[in-house]
């Protein structure tokens, strides 16, 4: 195969498994006129048309179906074929493409990026921050962050923080003209801060658990914002009650600068996921990052007597 046969067939198979010729062109760190040209010269050479094209979308012809089914696999094979020589160099190396939340990327990431680049500098880690629920597979990335409850099933996982809880939260001088609640129900009658989840738009409803008996509670108060840094900033300025991380707030509640509430109300569930899409191969660059990032609780101080061996 000359190689303007390899490019244009690769081309080909990242416009179809994307859907799109944008996304294609960022998986191939490629130009969009470049892919067109890529396409336009293999359905010129094969003389026959393998995607319909609109102005909004991208779909296969059944000759392009059949061809994919064809040579995808064996494009695959070549791909992870090339990779698997990683392990035969000193540091791995490639792209790692990864989707985060805002909140997860300055708890879990920030902190160890310059650790991360020190021991694996040979990989290219592109960071894309997303609050909403992201389709990694069909939006090209390689892998993302979530809290465990919201990963997908079919998904492979593993933690890359400790459990988490939720903490509800406000300012003392709030507090100083409200009475504290009792239940989760008596939030109706309190200003509390709303959060607009990015996928969807839908309003985030507060989640709360005791003796077995799981709570939502729809909020109402002044503001509905969009991170949960902005509400946690909202909540210090006296705005109103806040729905945070425990993580997040630990310093403020410890500085008295927040008071918390309903805490015999919110247990823990589970902590941030890195997850990616179950396969059989898997790059080497990615490998790399998900052995870094795993969270071990065994080696947290305090913990020591979990490793001891009998």
């Amino acid at each position: 195969m000359r190689p303007h046969e390899f490019a244009e067939l690769s081309a080909f198979i990242a416009i179809a498994e994307e859907g799109s010729f944008r996304r294609a062109a960022a998986r191939l760190n490629l130009s969009s006129s470049t892919l067109s040209h890529s396409l336009r010269a293999l359905e010129q050479r094969l003389d026959v048309r393998l995607l319909q094209r609109t102005t909004r979308s991208v779909s296969l012809t059944d000759a392009g179906t059949a061809l994919l089914a064809q040579i995808a696999p064996a494009f695959s094979s070549i791909a992870a074929a090339i990779d698997g020589v990683n392990a035969f160099r000193e540091r791995p190396r490639g792209t790692v493409r990864l989707n985060v939340p805002l909140l997860a990327a300055q708890m879990i990431l920030a902190p160890r990026l310059g650790q991360f680049h020190a021991a694996y500098p040979d990989i290219v880690l592109e960071v894309a921050i997303n609050d909403g629920f992201v389709d990694i597979v069909r939006e090209g990335y390689d892998a993302g962050i979530r809290l465990g409850e919201s990963v997908e099933l079919d998904m492979a996982a593993v933690p890359v923080s400790g459990t988490q809880r939720l903490a509800i939260v406000g300012v003392p001088a709030y507090f100083a003209q409200h009475a504290a609640p009792r239940t989760p129900h008596d939030l109706q009658a309190h200003s509390c801060i709303g959060y607009r989840l990015v996928t969807g738009g839908a309003l985030c409803r507060w989640q709360f658990a005791r003796d077995g008996h799981a709570l939502e509670i729809q909020v109402g108060g002044p503001m509905v914002l969009g991170t949960p840094g902005l509400m946690l900033d909202a909540a210090l300025a006296g705005v109103g009650l806040a729905c945070a991380l425990e993580s997040t707030v630990t310093g403020h509640l410890a500085a008295g600068r927040l008071v918390r509430v309903l805490d015999d109300w919110c247990p823990p569930f589970a902590g941030f996921h890195l997850y990616y899409p179950s396969r059989r191969q898997m790059p080497a660059a990615l490998r790399a990052l998900i052995d870094f990032l795993r969270f071990d609780e065994a080696a947290l101080p305090g913990n020591e007597s979990q490793n001891i061996s009998i």
